[in-house]
């Protein structure tokens, strides 16, 4: 999985004194087997999971790279458990958002900034009345 692979290379791979270092030949392999989603989507987000989907293991392993290093609040080389808490909850938190701004566009039917009992019931159970 996504985080048991980047808790494993955080681990193994130390501080890297080079941008090349953070992929060693036989390490763990970028896998993109339809399990894996759940795990990608809690650690990247909806919709940054959905470009890794596109990216070949190499861009992935890269950009990866990249997000460790955002994720590593101390630059000390190693992510801890607390850090990565605190990132999957920013994320998590920033896909909530959207998603209710999505709904709520979605819900407010005369766009008046407002949700009614109506307007609720019409995009909720429209079809069924």
């Amino acid at each position: 999985k996504v985080l048991l692979l980047l808790a494993l290379a955080a681990s193994a791979l130390g501080k890297p004194t080079a941008r090349q270092e953070r992929a060693r030949p036989g390490a763990a392999q970028h896998d993109d087997r339809p399990g894996f989603q759940y795990d990608h989507e809690a650690f990247l987000g909806k919709e940054e999971a959905r470009s890794f989907d596109q990216l070949s293991p190499e861009e992935s392993r890269e950009r990866l790279g990249k997000i460790v290093d955002r994720i590593d609040d101390n630059k000390d080389g190693y992510i801890t458990t607390e850090e990565l808490k605190t990132w999957i909850k920013r994320v998590q938190k920033r896909y909530i958002y959207e998603n209710v701004a999505k709904v709520w566009k979605d819900y407010d039917l005369n766009k008046d900034d407002k949700i009614a009992w109506e307007e609720y019931k019409q995009a909720t159970y429209g079809y069924y009345l």
